[in-house]
Formats: C-alpha cells, sequence, structure tokens
C-alpha cells in the first residue's frame, strides 16, 4: 500500500554501502484502510472451503519458486546475503505455503463423550483479522513463516515488514493477489513500527498479534495487547548455548558450532553464541573453531550486518567485551579484517576468558561473536545454560546418547539440536521459553496458533425428524 502523503525511506546496501531502494512509508491513515479491507475480507475467505484454500496457498508456494531468482536478489540488495544463503530462504518461504497448503485438510476439531443424550464437539475457528510485524533479518522467511498458518486457519492478514528490508514482502503480496488469494485477504503495509506497528497493534479491529522482534519491543506489545486482551505470538531475543562435553566428536563439534554462531552473520534469534566446553577440552576445541573462523570469507560466506544500526552495536559490545577483560582469539577489533570491505562487515569473533556473568555472555549480540566458557561437570553445564533471561535454542554435543537426552530435557529452551545445530524445518515447532517469548511457529502447533477452540453441545433429546 503506497503513502497518501508520500513519504519515503531510502535504503542502503549494507553490503556495499551504495543507496539502495526507496520505499513507501504508511501511516496510520494505511493501516486502517488495510485492516477494514481485511476485516470486509475475512467471512468469505473463511467460507472458501479448506480444498480450495490449500489450492491457492499451494499456488503461491509454486509463485515464489517460478520467481525464485527475483526474489533471491531483492533480497540481497537490501539485507546483503550471501547468494547461497538468501537463496535457501526463499526456497524456505515457498516450503512454508505448500506445508500450510496442506494442513488445511487435517480435523479440526474432536467429538467428546460426555453422555447419550449429547452430541458435544470442538471446532477450531479463525481469529478474523491477525496483525504480522517482522524483523529485517529474515525477511520474506519470516513473512511466509507467519502469514502461510494465518491463512491456511482462515485469518485475513496486515503485515508490516521492517522499514529497512521491505521489498521481497512487498512482491510476496502481489504474488499472492496473481494466484488468487482475494482482495482484502492478505495486506502488506509498508512503514516505521513506531507508526505502523504501534497502529496495527492498538486497531480494534485486530484480534491476534504475531511479533517477531526485540524482547523491548515485544514487552511494548505485551502492555497494549493486555489492555485489549489480544492473544499474542511473540517470538523475541536468545543467548543459546552450545554445551560440548569431552567425549563429543570435536571435529563435528567445532563445525556446528562455527555454524550455529555465523549464519547469517549472526543476525537469527536462535544462533548459538554462547560455548560451553567441558575443561579438559577447551582450549582444543576452541582452536578447532578459531581454525575454521579464519577460513570463512567476508562477502561470499559472511554477509554484512543488515543495518548501520546493527553495525555500530556490534561495534559497541567489542569495546564492552575488552573493558570486562574477555580475550578476543579472533577478531574482535572493528579496524581488522574489514579494512578492505565496504558496507557494513564486522569480523567473526571468538572471545575466551570469559564468565557467564559477562554482559557479552548474556546480552544479545545479534552478530558473529561467539563466547567460549569452561565447565567442569554435567549439573554445572547445566545451570549455566539456563543461567540466562532468554530459552530459545541449545545444543548438546556428547556420543553419550543417555547423556544427551538427560541434558536436553534439562536445558531451558523452546529447541534442543543434539550433535548438530539448526536442524530446522517446517514441520518442527519453533518458539522460546522466558524471555524468549511464547506460542509457537513452525508446525501444526503454528496452526493452533491462528485458531481457537469452540465447544458446541448438542441436546440430541430436543431434537424431532
Amino acid at each position: 500500500m503506497i503513502s497518501k502523503d508520500g513519504a519515503s525511506r531510502a535504503g542502503v546496501n549494507p553490503a556495499t554501502g551504495n543507496p539502495g531502494s526507496t520505499v513507501s512509508l504508511g501511516s496510520a491513515i494505511e493501516v486502517d484502510l488495510a485492516i477494514r479491507a481485511a476485516f470486509a475480507a475475512r467471512g468469505a475467505w473463511r467460507r472458501i472451503s479448506s480444498l480450495e484454500r490449500g489450492r491457492i496457498l499451494r499456488r503461491v508456494s509454486d509463485a515464489i519458486r517460478s520467481n525464485l531468482e527475483e526474489l533471491t536478489e531483492l533480497e540481497r540488495a537490501e539485507t546483503g546475503k550471501p547468494l547461497a544463503l538468501a537463496r535457501a530462504e526463499v526456497l524456505g518461504a515457498a516450503d512454508y505455503f505448500e506445508f500450510y497448503a496442506a494442513l488445511v485438510h487435517l480435523p479440526q476439531g474432536d467429538v467428546l463423550d460426555v453422555q447419550p443424550d449429547l452430541h458435544v464437539y470442538t471446532s477450531r475457528e479463525p481469529y478474523g483479522v491477525v496483525g504480522v510485524i517482522t524483523p529485517w533479518n529474515l525477511p520474506l522467511n519470516q513473512a511466509a513463516r507467519a502469514c502461510a498458518p494465518a491463512l491456511a486457519a482462515g485469518n485475513t492478514v496486515v503485515l508490516k515488514p521492517a522499514e529497512a528490508t521491505s521489498a521481497t514482502t512487498a512482491r510476496l503480496a502481489s504474488l499472492a493477489t496473481e494466484c488468487g488469494v482475494p482482495d482484502g485477504v492478505f495486506n502488506v503495509v509498508l512503514g516505521k513500527g513506531s507508526i505502523v506497528g504501534a497502529a496495527i497493534v492498538e486497531h480494534p479491529m485486530v484480534r491476534k498479534i504475531a511479533f517477531t522482534g526485540s524482547l523491548a519491543v515485544g514487552q511494548e506489545i505485551g502492555r497494549v495487547a493486555a489492555e485489549r486482551v489480544l492473544p499474542l505470538t511473540l517470538e523475541l531475543g536468545g543467548k543459546s548455548a552450545c554445551i560440548v562435553f569431552e567425549d563429543a566428536d570435536l571435529e563435528l563439534a567445532a563445525s556446528e558450532v562455527v555454524r550455529a554462531f555465523t549464519t547469517n552473520a549472526g543476525q537469527n534469534c536462535s544462533s548459538g553464541t554462547r560455548l560451553l566446553v567441558q575443561e579438559g577440552i577447551h582450549d582444543a576445541l576452541v582452536e578447532r573453531v578459531v581454525d575454521r573462523v579464519r577460513d570463512l570469507r567476508l562477502g561470499d560466506q559472511i554477509g554484512p550486518m543488515i543495518t548501520q544500526d546493527q553495525f555500530e552495536t556490534v561495534g559497541r559490545y567489542f569495546e564492552v567485551a575488552a573493558a570486562e577483560g574477555a580475550t578476543a582469539r579472533h577478531g574482535g577489533d572493528m579496524s581488522r579484517n574489514v579494512a578492505d570491505a565496504e558496507g557494513f562487515f564486522v569480523p567473526v569473533t571468538v572471545y575466551t576468558g570469559v564468565t557467564n556473568r559477562m554482559r557479552i555472555a548474556r546480552e544479545e549480540i545479534f552478530g558473529p561473536v561467539l563466547v567460549a566458557i569452561p565447565f567442569a561437570t554435567e549439573e554445572e553445564a547445566i545451570e549455566m545454560a539456563n543461567d540466562s533471561e532468554f530459552g530459545l535454542a541449545g545444543g548438546v554435543f556428547t556420543t553419550d546418547m543417555s547423556r544427551a537426552l538427560r541434558v536436553a530435557d534439562a536445558i531451558e529452551a523452546g529447541q534442543v539440536y543434539v550433535n548438530s545445530w539448526s536442524t530446522q524445518s517446517v514441520q518442527m515447532p519453533f518458539g522460546g521459553h522466558k524471555n524468549s517469548g511464547y506460542g509457537r511457529e513452525k508446525g501444526i502447533e503454528a496452526l493452533h496458533n491462528y485458531s481457537h477452540v469452540k465447544s458446541v453441545s448438542v441436546n440430541l433429546g430436543a431434537i424431532t425428524t
């Protein structure tokens, strides 16, 4: 939706620092128009048969794949991501629509055995208008992650992408229209979170909010939602721990640890940025991790910080680490490894000499920064992993399966990976504990998060034929 007052934002390509695309910035006026359109369309969309709704969503999936190269280049222009990563995230967006296109056919209720003369059943019903607010780190992928199940459940959607990375989301809306999604069902309003996002959360016709982003913004949305008694799905920050025991395969662990904190240049809420290592292998594992990090190439394998603000944030954490007395085994200085790079690149960084009480071990940096902390016993590792305000993900590396399952059960996180990291798929529920949020995206759980249960009781004795 184009801003009626002509307001716009000039973007920057984070990989080059050159001017990027210019996008329209909407206001509360555009939000109201979009929400009213979604409200008017909600009844007809809900009444479409599940078979037809599934066909439409499958066409959206096919359209994303058919336009893979265009969407990939749009994404890269705004995020600077390496080609392979951008392509994979676009294909992941297609997977969401394909998966939920199939799930719409599942039974959506139960028959309850209450008493002989009563027929009691439950059904799942859409909320109506769902507001979706997505971040800048995985623009198209996270738009699809929320919108596909919301639409599959029979809701209409008003989506606000991050103003820095709006292009692929806007293109997704046009593809959805081309694929037969009726007018008013899938709406995108571009603009600032403080204006457009706030207007969506506060609008009386919106009956559910899904937000992915920072803890501070999530808390503010929660305050407004509490007053409105509005259901939320919140996916917020993380400071996830990789626990590596002495019996682990060190080559495998080193490879997975590097993947855990460098994918998307660390700009993932579920990044594994705390490396908890049993004392006997601490130095050997850190050396393997550093060796792999040295081989990573900025631009080809590691993208830039997607926004200048985030680039500056990571730089400030390098100063914090130095003040706290941490040792940079690699990186940790904005003048090294990035001197010849244009754009918002920061060095991949590995710190030792860290305790779990330091800020760099407790706060989400949201960059390719790893802190390594030694531990002595299994109990200490679990206590340290859980000593965090966040609880999004965790990893366990060991060849002892009993220990693996025992520790996985003890970690306070929404998902735990054993001898791997981020083996995510659309089928796996995703979400957090504690300050990492609540509710679940992905899997059949997401479909349930975008609907609510109604119970119906029929007195059979009062019915005549």
